[in-house]
């Protein structure tokens, strides 16, 4: 698998990994894995009303600008909890010094666009809220379909003239519905391919208008916040990643790019513990501070 550059911190995971493990018939597999996580002990999980939870992870030493962020886990769209980020969330709140509140919401097919984005938009709304919170000090966030939610709700903010957060931190975000390959040899996908890809667009999608419900076919991408992304460069959203960097770029938006050669989709998640995978959470620690700062 040298052929395809494979980083070599993740050369071992990605010769055991899977490409696409989640399909329609696998679906009912995967969300059982997931009930089966236990995430760490004293995290609170907080019912916020319309069937929402979040669960909350709260700093040791508080900064004193009220910040807080909403993370929204990955899944496709169609599975996933926010226990499975239980260590990032927390990394985040004491690295930082933060508020970490992370969401359920529903899933596709049985809930379709918009439900996660209203249910992220309620834990949002909640967030801001809270009177140790300043909504301009807020960070939205998430990985991979939780990325993708990120933009969604980061347009939904802008187009209904709502305050700005101070950035939208973007994991490998799940943006175009008509990816279907990638740069990279489709060999080299793990985790995520074109099969599970297809799949899961389709059950969260359903009737909705694209044009609206997928942030890369929108084509005005001005007036959005200050914005990160970071993707590996055999990862299946690599260019539709870095085409929605120059995008933003292009409208006018700060969009800051990191792109970790050899990593595939999810590799922080799969080898936690590694120095590329620690790397790159101490790059979105410090995008986080950096955007912070510059309000």
């Amino acid at each position: 698998m040298a052929a395809v550059d494979v980083h070599p911190d993740l050369r071992i995971a990605h010769r055991l990994l899977p490409r696409s493990p989640v399909t329609r018939a696998t679906l009912p597999v995967a969300r059982a894995a997931t009930r089966l996580l236990r995430g760490r002990r004293g995290v609170s999980q907080v019912a916020i009303g319309d069937g929402v939870t979040v669960r909350v992870h709260s700093p040791a030493r508080p900064r004193e600008d009220g910040a807080a962020m909403l993370w929204i886990h990955g899944g496709g769209y169609v599975f996933g909890s926010p226990v499975q980020d239980d260590a990032l969330c927390a990394a985040f709140a004491e690295r930082v010094g933060m508020t970490v509140a992370a969401v359920t919401y529903r899933f596709a097919p049985e809930h379709p666009y918009p439900s996660a984005l209203d249910d992220v938009h309620t834990a949002l709304e909640w967030l801001r809220d809270r009177p140790d919170v300043d909504p301009a000090a807020t960070v939205i966030a998430g990985a991979s379909a939780g990325g993708g939610l990120t933009a969604a709700l980061a347009l939904r903010l802008r187009d209904r003239g709502e305050t700005h957060p101070a950035l939208q931190l973007l994991t490998y975000p799940m943006l175009d519905d008509r990816t279907r390959s990638a740069s990279s040899p489709p060999r080299a996908h793990r985790l995520w391919g074109a099969r599970s890809n297809a799949f899961a667009w389709e059950a969260y999608l359903a009737g909705a208008d694209r044009a609206l419900a997928v942030p890369a076919r929108r084509e005005d991408l001005s007036g959005l916040p200050r914005t990160w992304i970071g993707v590996g460069s055999i990862d299946l959203f690599y260019d539709e990643d870095l085409t929605y960097a120059h995008r933003l770029r292009e409208d006018g938006v700060h969009c800051d790019v990191e792109v970790v050669p050899g990593a595939f989709h999810g590799f922080d998640t799969v080898v936690p513990r590694s120095p590329v995978s620690r790397a790159f959470l101490a790059t979105r620690v410090r995008a986080v501070e950096r955007a912070l700062d510059a309000r």
